[in-house]
């Protein structure tokens, strides 16, 4: 059964950063990307952040330049890093596996106030 652990949510202040982690309960050689996504209030679920295997990045336009995914593969942990927070930004995120099939963490709120 693959867990997937999210933690570092919270509440800020426009401006502000968090940063989120997520670890995977899963071998290192099944994972082919893992990634995080945001469904704000009303809004479908959109990708944030992704990274793959071989450490290929792909962010939304949204984030760019304020966010940054990365990984630690000996700990298959993926975290973002989350600077010049946005009201807009306010969403539940959501940690996504694959490996090769989709997992999903249970989410965390990320609340932006202005």
């Amino acid at each position: 059964q693959v867990q997937l652990v999210e933690s570092g949510g919270g509440l800020v202040q426009a401006g502000g950063s968090l940063n989120l982690s997520c670890a995977a309960s899963i071998s290192s050689f099944s994972i082919v990307a893992m990634g995080w996504y945001r469904q704000p209030p009303g809004k479908p679920r959109q990708l944030v952040a992704s990274i793959t295997n071989s450490g290929s990045t792909t962010y939304a336009d949204s984030v760019k330049g304020r966010f940054t995914i990365s990984r630690d593969t000996a700990k298959n942990t993926v975290y973002l890093q989350m600077n010049s927070l946005k009201p807009e930004d306010t969403a539940v995120y959501y940690c996504n596996l694959k490996a090769p099939y989709n997992y999903w963490g249970q989410g965390t709120q990320v609340t932006v106030s202005s």
